[in-house]
């Protein structure tokens, strides 16, 4: 058991002198790179004031913190320091610690050494992240509380940071090295590692726990009212590495690629072939005239604006059915989750479909104009065999409008449809889905969740954008489920785009913890803290878009959905998206034939609704009974292969 140690034993013979050298980089200075060849020896440890926040009554309580042998030590202030600190190795952060040591008076070593700290953390045991909402906070994890702490400025975080993570990983180097059962017993190297061992013990936990309970922290809730919530800094941050960063594997790291995706994903996705598409937008053949907004839809709000008619102006060409496969630029979540299941790690899958639902919304940011809302009965089919993916949906109901689709990829099969209600406020729209998203493997375990809540804002006045905000529940047939928030952006939140949620198994049990952006990327870490797990992973991060900038603020992935070559456009059924007239003319930038002929369009849309009374069917879906979502009927690519489309109607063509 550890010798009880006051922050001050390092000078006066108390501790043990063999302790493990712990490697840091400099914290005299910040560096423009926190990584770097350069590392002193943090020996004597390291100390200052923190503020550690207590309750919502007493707020932040500036404490005396210290750092030494993979121990974090923490104390009241009472007006009496000792300032041997400086004179025996140990670094002081802060410039108010400084004038703290400088002004206070000395007190004699007899009178200290029996002073017992507030707490003592042990570093291997714990989670130590950085908070993107405030960039002077961090959090340490143990297994039964959350300290919150705020340094005096962003560069003495960092310089925290930085040696809580170095004590760390040279405190877990040490007890590899020097306990040979240990060596034995551990795997160390793996990306998953820490997902499958056992809790740890936490040794003298409870020591001081009568001399703590006014630092208590708050309750989980209040915590991530506080703190907003931890994003991609921990990784950048707290974790002391970027996007470009090349991981040790006696971390258990995978050094993640250009485009987000792990080693593990490359080898399972070796065998798609490479198929070259289009990456750009065809040039306007017009100049685009400027038009109101306002001064078209001042008279619709409240109304549902599917069934409002506005000039094409504010459409982007695409239609909606196109936007449904659009989610699926990241199906190699899926298929990674395929695979993680395939090896038992059950845990491993929840991540990556939970990573999945989220990596749907990235793709809206900086989106401000309209989808084609698509006429009944038109369809849209998406082959991409490089990305292993089949895809076809349907529109199956005008009133209320109804989208049905479904995809099959590597060992799994996607399904689902969504009733979109959207509503016009004026300044903003909101959109609400309703419909259940339903995922399948191969081996039977299914998954099912339902979309947020979408808005669109400043549609009159100031800069469009939109945001999602709700919470998201993922069931999974097998031993875990995901819950995920999609926090609300407000006028006083710095860090827009947030999302943080947990992963629990059947029996309630936290197993890990999810938290990341929408529109960056998504993270976790385990809850266990297992010996060698580090302070997150990454799931998922946004690919590199293209350079090549348009007005729809289009992916890559999103300017090759309308692509119509040739050889395509003789297999495609006539009830296909990328035949529809209007929305050709608008990627062309025609936009006065665009204009009318979507007034075109949507006269004969009137007559959907009749059709729908006298018994209209869609051709490749339907509900079976006693089922609320559309399901694919098959047929389609069967139809495809031998161009066989007579059942499908001429939808836009010139006849009425």
């Amino acid at each position: 058991m550890r010798k009880l140690m006051h922050f001050l034993c390092c000078i006066t013979g108390v501790a043990d002198k063999n302790t493990v050298v712990v490697r840091h980089h400099p914290l005299g200075k910040r560096s423009s790179k926190l990584h770097n060849n350069n590392s002193n020896n943090l020996d004597n440890g390291i100390c200052g004031i923190l503020y550690k926040w207590a309750n919502f009554g007493r707020g932040w309580r500036p404490r005396w913190f210290v750092l030494y042998d993979g121990v974090l030590f923490y104390y009241k202030i009472n007006g009496k320091v000792f300032n041997f600190e400086t004179q025996n190795g140990f670094t002081v952060i802060g410039k108010k610690s400084f004038r703290f040591i400088n002004t206070c008076k000395t007190t004699p070593s007899s009178q200290f050494l029996s002073r017992k700290p507030l707490r003592e953390i042990h570093l291997k045991d714990s989670t130590v992240m950085g908070s993107c909402s405030d960039d002077r906070r961090f959090l340490i994890i143990t297994g039964k509380k959350k300290l919150q702490l705020k340094a005096e400025s962003k560069d003495d975080r960092l310089i925290w940071l930085e040696g809580l993570f170095a004590a760390k990983k040279a405190f877990i180097t040490s007890d590899f090295v020097h306990n040979p059962r240990m060596n034995n017993n551990c795997k160390v190297g793996t990306r998953d590692s820490g997902m499958k061992g056992g809790n740890t013990s936490r040794s003298n936990e409870e020591h001081y726990r009568q001399e703590e309970t006014d630092d208590d922290v708050h309750t989980d809730n209040s915590f991530f009212d506080a703190l907003d919530c931890l994003s991609t800094c921990s990784l950048k941050t707290a974790n002391c590495y970027d996007e470009s960063s090349s991981f040790d594997s006696d971390n258990g790291e995978v050094q993640p690629s250009e485009d987000g995706l792990s080693s593990f994903m490359r080898f399972v996705e070796c065998d798609y072939p490479y198929i070259e598409r289009r990456e750009k937008l065809p040039d306007p053949v017009n100049e685009e005239k400027g038009i109101s907004l306002w001064s078209m839809i001042k008279d619709n709000i409240g109304k549902d604006l599917t069934r409002v008619c506005l000039p094409v102006y504010f459409n982007e060409p695409l239609s909606s059915l196109q936007k449904c496969f659009e989610d699926f630029e990241y199906s190699y979540l899926l298929d990674q989750a395929y695979e993680w299941g395939r090896t038992g790690n059950s845990l491993m899958r929840m991540l990556n479909v939970a990573a999945f639902a989220v990596s749907g919304y990235a793709c809206t940011e900086g989106r401000k104009f309209k989808p084609f809302n698509p006429l009944l009965g038109e369809t849209y089919e998406a082959n991409y065999p490089d990305k292993g993916l089949r895809f076809i949906s349907e529109k199956v109901s005008h009133h209320p409008l109804i989208l049905a689709c479904y995809c099959e990829g590597r060992g799994w099969k996607m399904w689902g449809d969504t009733n979109l209600k959207s509503k016009f406020w004026g300044p903003s729209i909101q959109l609400d889905p309703v419909g259940v998203l339903n995922l399948e493997f191969d081996d039977g375990e299914v998954f099912q969740w339902s979309k947020v809540t979408t808005s669109i804002y400043n549609l009159v006045i100031g800069k469009v954008y939109c945001d999602h905000f709700g919470t998201m529940h993922i069931q999974g047939s097998g031993g875990y489920s995901c819950k995920l928030k999609f926090k609300k952006q407000s006028i006083m939140n710095r860090n827009p785009h947030q999302v943080h949620g947990v992963v629990q198994d059947n029996s309630g049990k936290t197993a890990a913890t999810v938290f990341g952006k929408w529109d960056e990327s998504l993270n976790y870490s385990n809850v266990s803290m297992d010996l060698g797990q580090d302070v997150a992973y990454l799931l998922w991060k946004q690919s590199k878009q293209a350079n090549i900038q348009t007005k729809y603020n289009f992916t890559r992935f999103a300017i090759t959905l309308n692509e119509l070559s040739p050889d395509l456009e003789e297999k495609l059924p006539p009830t296909d998206s990328r035949l529809r007239p209007d929305q050709r003319f608008l990627e062309n930038g025609e936009y006065e034939v665009a204009n009318s002929e979507k007034l075109r369009l949507e006269q004969r849309q009137r007559q959907a609704s009749q059709m729908q009374e006298k018994g209209w069917k869609p051709r490749w879906f339907r509900k079976p009974k006693g089922s609320d979502t559309y399901q694919y009927r098959g047929g389609y690519w069967e139809a495809r292969e031998t161009g066989k489309w007579e059942s499908c109607p001429h939808i836009f063509s010139e006849e009425t």
